[in-house]
């Protein structure tokens, strides 16, 4: 199997404070990979590092490229999905697309209307009043309207209530079943990483503690369910904490 992603000894500080301490990962491609780890670890800085948006020391591939020195050329090939929506509060969805299509040679609007009846997302709503569910549907209906090979995605169930967050989850699940694609989710919340990731990768201290297929967390006799994957994920994450 290919790798999409290969990061080695990545360093990052700010200021004083030296956030990751030589994160060695690979994310090989066609898996949907979750960076899991408690809030404050580093997970959205090294996202960004993967986007090219930050300095930092070591080396980043992303699709065989170098994203700071490659931006332009990987644009096109990568689908990104922020925390928070970061379209302009007045927009509505088709200000957006237009404001993005301009960006992306292979953006398709068939596509990208094809996602937003989909995710039900609204199309007369402007941002600044979009509940969090539907900036989030509307953030991944953006992210793969140009249908990027790679898709990164930041905490995008963070400060969900528990129906929104099946609601969206359900719509995430199935928007990536629609196409192959390699997917690395940055996530704290151990019930999406079970149901979601084929591998997963733990992240403590500023480095990968632990790395493996979603299965092995699971092991030792007990059938693997979502549930289980759970709990043995919880127990990961303290032994490492």
């Amino acid at each position: 199997m290919e790798t999409a992603i290969r990061i080695d000894g990545l360093h990052m500080r700010f200021g004083r404070k030296h956030v990751l301490r030589g994160v060695d990962l690979e994310v090989p491609e066609g898996a949907t990979t979750v960076l899991l780890g408690s809030n404050g670890e580093g997970k959205t800085t090294l996202l960004n590092a993967c986007l090219g948006v930050l300095a930092y020391e070591g080396r980043i591939e992303l699709l065989g490229m170098d994203p700071r020195r490659q931006a332009t050329a990987l644009r096109g090939a990568i689908g990104y999905v922020p925390s928070v929506p970061d379209a302009y509060d007045w927009m509505r969805i088709g200000d957006w697309f237009r404001f993005l299509r301009a960006h992306y040679a292979q953006w398709d609007n068939e596509r990208a209307n094809a996602l937003v009846e989909q995710l039900e997302v609204p199309t007369r709503t402007p941002f600044e009043a979009m509940s969090r569910g539907q900036g989030m549907k509307a953030m991944l209906a953006s992210a793969l309207a140009h249908r990027p090979e790679l898709l990164l995605l930041d905490e995008p169930f963070g400060g969900l209530d528990p129906l929104v967050r099946e609601d969206v989850l359900r719509n995430v699940i199935t928007a990536l079943g629609d196409e192959p694609r390699t997917v690395l989710m940055a996530t704290h919340d151990l019930d999406v990483a079970a149901r979601i990731a084929d591998r997963i990768a733990v992240l403590a201290d500023g480095r990968i503690a632990r790395e493996e297929k979603v299965l092995a967390f699971a092991a030792g006799g007990e059938a693997a369910t979502p549930d289980t994957i759970r709990d043995a994920l919880a127990d990961c994450v303290k032994e490492v904490a």
